[in-house]
């Protein structure tokens, strides 16, 4: 499955013709699930949900978001999406969720928005000024920044402190992993301003942990509510890595987005 979904994006990104996904001839058309990562993490941080939404018989891919900025990121997985035939259920991980939101507009394939531990920004919000809009968040303490040649900064988090701040339900071996392969985030995409908020055109759906240390679990509160989201999950004592730590919950979630009936 890993090979397969390798594949499929490197036609994308790399300018293949043609559709990325085809539905099996004769079968009946069910959305695309399309998956975005956040910062500090990357595209095999949803292999559980792929897992698990395969089995159930979905058709599921994870873009391989740049992290540069939020226009830019959400052009590329724009454009994966244009090669996609039939409609599609986007998924945003944290600063994922401004991608998506903002890959969205355009995209008249787009069915639904599922935001896990995601921002969900209104025009002019930032990834910066959402986390802070309630107290809770012990991100920056967490940060290392390393200069670029041009001047500008990538942010990780620290590797002795990214169990505690990212995944702090999963065992201490397995945050170790996920610490020495997450993707640095630019930190100007992350002060980068939301554009048109898709969410208020199309269903939302959001699900967060108690125990969110990046994004506090007020501020999810608030945005789910600001949006009117259809289903709102909280899953006590989980992390910001929920899609890693409680899979089950987040491949339910977007399959009742998958079956909801079009608006």
């Amino acid at each position: 499955m890993q090979r397969v979904t390798r594949f499929l994006l490197l036609a994308t990104f790399f300018g293949a013709s043609g559709s990325v996904l085809a539905q099996p001839a004769g079968s009946q058309v069910r959305p695309t699930i399309v998956l975005v990562h956040g910062a500090f993490a990357e595209s095999s941080s949803w292999n559980a949900v792929i897992a698990k939404l395969s089995k159930d018989g979905y058709t599921a891919v994870a873009a391989a978001n740049p992290l540069r900025s939020v226009a830019g990121d959400a052009a590329a997985v724009s454009a994966m999406l244009h090669s996609i035939p039939g409609p599609v259920v986007l998924v945003g991980h944290s600063y994922g969720g401004p991608v998506i939101t903002a890959a969205a507009n355009g995209n008249a394939n787009v069915r639904a928005l599922v935001y896990v531990a995601g921002f969900v920004p209104d025009a002019g919000e930032s990834s910066l000024t959402l986390s802070g809009k309630f107290p809770g968040s012990t991100l920056a303490s967490a940060i290392a920044a390393v200069t670029l040649p041009d001047g500008s900064q990538d942010l990780y988090i620290k590797p002795d402190m990214f169990h505690a701040q990212f995944a702090a339900d999963l065992p201490e071996d397995q945050a170790k992993l996920m610490a020495a392969t997450q993707r640095p985030v630019a930190q100007a995409a992350l002060a980068e301003a939301s554009g048109v908020a898709s969410w208020k055109s199309l269903p939302s759906y959001v699900i967060y942990g108690s125990k969110d240390r990046n994004i506090p679990p007020a501020v999810m509160r608030f945005m789910a509510e600001r949006a009117r989201s259809v289903r709102t999950m909280v899953i006590e004592g989980a992390s910001h890595s929920l899609m890693v730590s409680h899979p089950n919950e987040v491949v339910s979630l977007i399959e009742d987005a998958v079956k909801a009936p079009e608006r």
